[in-house]
């Protein structure tokens, strides 16, 4: 292997932090490792420290990983004896044919046959029509040369799509995970619902625990997942799948876009899936399909003779288990982490299922943590409010747990809305007790209201209910009415985490270029010089550029007229129509 980097464009941290890490479980120094990277060895060195202390302490003063066996002396020979080729009534007229067919391309068989019975040919039509097509073959692709890489060298890996009629579940599309060790050829595959960042994460880890370690390289092709983009034939290995990768110290390597062939010991396997396990078998649901593909791994993938190795997978695997890597006391997390708002009915809304969170959380914005099986709520200060089990290839369905529901003392309940309210603000208890004293159904309305300070800033939602107090007009949809009209709702990067915010602020960061007045590209063109009108009415004041602000006017039209919040119900045409007659109503 070449001792210079991948290539010479400028390593990212994680690509350099991953190179660090590959370098050393191949048995290079520290200071080679250094020299070649053009850093210092204690960067170096800290590198390590810092990767082996994610991988578990215990593994801070452990030795390095064996390096690989020498991929020359370990390739498994082909047994038995090669086929003979038999002797043919053509081979002493071959060169004859040859001839015939340099000089007429397009001669059919039939004239070539009848020219070589002139010539003494005794030989039938059919191996005549043969020999034809193997001479008049254009011109071959390339061959691929087999590479066979040494005992913990190299794995492949790659994801296949299936549409299976399941008898319980009907028919429905599965995705097929698939990862293999380059010298043993022992497998691991299972089956999923989805091919998604976390879900090929999850699937590599149970991968590794299934074959015992992890190779020194994985060749993917270029899915989202691995790959962002390519720039100058160089990937750009997505961030987050390269810290994965370094946590396990093992380097993705990306093929060339269009060449399947390299990375063939993992494609040609699919067609073996298909004709031995998925051929001649019916299945109840996709549970029943993983209970049967690890059946067939274990009883059939791997005690198989490999065409290739001749060879069972499971005893090449026990020569090619101390030359993994090993894996990491601290298993990388995979959770996925999102944020959702909390229903009037108290759930919440992921994959278009729902599930319940405790009744007090209705409006709130709340972190959900999306595991394998199961997904877990907490509140703004990070602490577990609700934990449910997963509803995986279902739409449409909800988990209620019993305790989230609110009680039955309704007293209990108005308590909790009346501190609700009163966070917020004396607009707000006083908007309370007006919804409390007019509208019907007032406990739902109070706690629907309380959605709309996710969709619009509390100040609005404030000064909303402020005006809805004046005019007497009490309702969930009043208030909505009101906020419409003079509300301006969140953009949606408002709905996220603070330090997501933050992020997108830093990405956002730049100041706006203003508005020119045209006079000023003329200016800079043929040079600043008098008009003729500034020459013969040096009073006139001059003219304002139609970008900037005339304040003057605003100033007078808003001394001269009233402002919307001094109007009369009667005047403000704009009014929810509740508003207006109660307001009417009140004498106001």
């Amino acid at each position: 292997m070449s001792d210079r980097p991948p290539n010479d464009r400028r390593l990212t941290e994680e690509e350099f932090r991953n190179e660090v890490i590959h370098r050393c479980n191949l048995g290079e120094s520290q200071r080679h490792i250094a020299m070649q990277l053009g850093v210092s060895r204690w960067l170096v060195a800290k590198v390590i420290d810092q990767i082996r202390k994610s991988r578990g302490l215990e593994e801070a003063n452990a030795p390095s990983s064996p390096q690989p066996m020498d991929s020359a002396d370990t390739i498994p020979g082909s047994l038995g004896r090669p086929i003979q080729k038999r002797a043919s009534k053509l081979d002493a007229l071959e060169p004859q044919l040859r001839q015939l067919l340099e000089r007429y391309p397009r001669i059919t068989v039939v004239r070539l046959h009848e020219e070589l019975q002139v010539a003494g040919y005794t030989g039938g039509y059919s191996i005549l029509s043969q020999r034809v097509r193997e001479l008049r073959a254009g011109p071959a692709k390339p061959l691929t040369v087999r590479f066979e890489t040494g005992p913990g060298a190299q794995a492949q890996m790659d994801w296949a799509t299936y549409d299976i009629d399941f008898t319980q579940e009907g028919r429905r599309k599965v995705q097929l995970f698939s990862y293999i060790l380059g010298y043993s050829r022992r497998q691991y595959i299972h089956f999923t619902a989805r091919q998604d960042f976390e879900t090929t994460i999850r699937q590599h880890i149970e991968a590794f625990k299934h074959l015992g370690g992890v190779a020194a390289t994985c060749l993917y092709d270029n899915m989202k997942v691995v790959v962002t983009r390519w720039e100058d034939d160089s990937p750009i290995y997505n961030t987050r799948f390269l810290a994965f990768a370094t946590h396990y110290g093992y380097r993705p390597w990306a093929c060339q876009i269009r060449r399947p062939q390299t990375k063939g010991k993992v494609e040609r396997p699919f067609h073996y899936i298909e004709i031995n396990l998925l051929g001649g078998r019916q299945f109840r649901s996709l549970e029943h399909l993983n209970e049967t593909a690890r059946w067939w791994l274990a009883e059939v993938a791997d005690k198989r003779i490999h065409g290739t190795t001749k060879k069972t997978p499971l005893e090449l695997h026990a020569q090619e288990v101390p030359h993994l890597l090993p894996l990491p006391a601290l298993q990388f997390d995979t959770a996925q982490v999102v944020y959702r708002v909390v229903d009037t009915e108290g759930t919440i809304q992921v994959a278009s299922n729902r599930y319940s969170v405790p009744w007090q959380r209705v409006a709130d914005l709340l972190p959900v943590r999306i595991l394998e099986q199961e997904l877990v709520v907490y509140n703004q200060g990070l602490m577990e409010i609700a934990r449910h089990v997963l509803l995986l290839g279902q739409t449409g369905q909800r988990r209620i747990d019993p305790s989230h529901l609110p009680p039955r003392d309704h007293a209990a309940q108005m308590e909790s809305l009346r501190e609700r309210y009163t966070t917020l603000g004396e607009a707000a208890v006083e908007f309370l007790d007006g919804l409390l004293a007019r509208a019907r159904y007032s406990k739902h309305h109070a706690q629907k209201i309380l959605t709309l300070l996710n969709v619009y800033p509390k100040s609005d939602v404030l000064a909303a209910m402020q005006r809805a107090v004046m005019y007497r007009a009490f309702g969930y949809s009043e208030l909505e009415r009101i906020l419409a009209h003079q509300g301006t709702p969140k953009p949606s990067w408002q709905q996220l985490s603070e330090s997501e915010q933050e992020t997108i602020d830093k990405l956002t960061d730049s100041k706006p270029i203003p508005a020119r007045h045209s006079q000023e590209y003329q200016d800079l063109l043929y040079g600043k010089s008098e008009t003729p009108s500034e020459l013969s009415s040096p009073e006139t004041p001059p003219q304002r550029p139609p970008h900037e602000p005339q304040e003057n006017n605003d100033e007078n039209q808003s001394t001269g007229s009233p402002t919307s919040s001094d109007r009369s119900p009667s005047d403000d045409s704009h009014e929810p129509p509740d508003a207006q007659d109660q307001a009417r109503g009140t004498g106001t």
